[in-house]
């Protein structure tokens, strides 16, 4: 069992304390986390570093851990400029970068970014194999639907061979089978429950039967959302709270259910929960006091679930 731990990316303006995120990922590091994570939000009204910029950052604060992102809304990316930025920092953090991509659902602005709202599926799979062959091919020559390239040339690669893990977040079921068909590995929405979560593994487990492929090589991971305090109520309130306001913009409330709040025991419970519905992988995220609550995490939870 592996526990991942996420990177405070919530920052108002003018109040990035440089010192505090190494301190952070410097604990992270002492704590023997296996990895630590971003999310991406481009557009929203909590304060939101952006993925890349903050795991490069905490590339070069750290030696040790790996670094990823869940998840990367790929269809609104140029798969160019994406996988050009991915393979650099791949290198600099010396082959410690995990990549998890999504198609986000069709409630996204795709306006906003210059895509039709009918095709970003599409767009999100020529976009994979386009960024796997200028990860991988010396020379590419591509005709797709969306993107062309002729005797096209990418370097550096990637420093892993043939590219960093790709994880798939997704829901529906065509997309759970896309995500075995295509990827390395099932990542799990926080904003889902443990409940909906199981059933999403059920559907992956199927698809690897189906496509014959070995699970031992499809890892399964789920981001939660996570407050521990001796108050079990004021963790509820607290991480209620701040899903509201990462989440309400979207018109998206009352989620404090795909959370676990509460005592040291409460967290365990919850925890333990989603490893019985197939994780392999838990990202843990606090969304307040993240140095506090890591700290509070690895001494009172952690300890109980190895």
């Amino acid at each position: 069992m592996r526990f991942a731990i996420s990177i405070p990316q919530y920052v108002s303006d003018g109040s990035f304390d440089p010192a505090a995120l190494r301190r952070y990922l410097a604990r992270a590091e002492e704590l023997g986390f296996h990895s630590a994570w971003t999310g991406e939000q481009p557009l929203g009204t909590m304060p939101h570093l952006g993925p890349v910029e903050t795991m490069t950052y905490a590339a070069a604060c750290t030696d040790r851990i790996r670094l990823g992102c869940a998840a990367f809304i790929s269809s609104l990316h140029s798969p160019v400029h994406l996988a050009k930025s991915l393979s650099s920092l791949d290198q600099l953090s010396r082959g410690r970068l995990d990549i998890a991509i999504t198609t986000g659902g069709g409630f996204r602005p795709f306006a906003a970014f210059g895509v039709e709202p009918d095709s970003f599926v599409a767009r999100f799979t020529e976009g994979l194999r386009l960024m796997k062959e200028l990860w991988s091919e010396d020379r590419v020559d591509f005709d797709g639907r969306f993107w062309r390239l002729s005797d096209a040339a990418m370097e550096p690669k990637t420093y892993q061979k043939p590219h960093p893990p790709i994880w798939f977040g997704a829901t529906a079921p065509a997309s759970l089978q896309r995500a075995v068909r295509l990827g390395d590995g099932f990542f799990g929405a926080g904003s889902t429950t443990t409940a909906q979560f199981a059933e999403y593994v059920r559907i992956i487990r199927q698809a690897l039967h189906d496509q014959q492929r070995d699970p031992a090589g499809f890892p399964i991971a789920k981001r939660i959302y996570i407050a521990v305090d001796d108050d079990a109520a004021r963790a509820r309130e607290r991480i209620a709270a701040s899903l509201d306001a990462l989440y309400g913009y979207f018109g998206l409330r009352d989620l404090a259910p795909v959370a676990v709040a509460g005592t040291p025991d409460d967290c365990v419970r919850g925890i333990r929960d989603v490893i019985d519905a197939g994780a392999d992988m838990i990202l843990l995220n606090p969304m307040f006091d993240d140095f506090e609550q890591m700290d509070r995490l690895a001494a009172d939870v952690l300890p109980k679930l190895r």
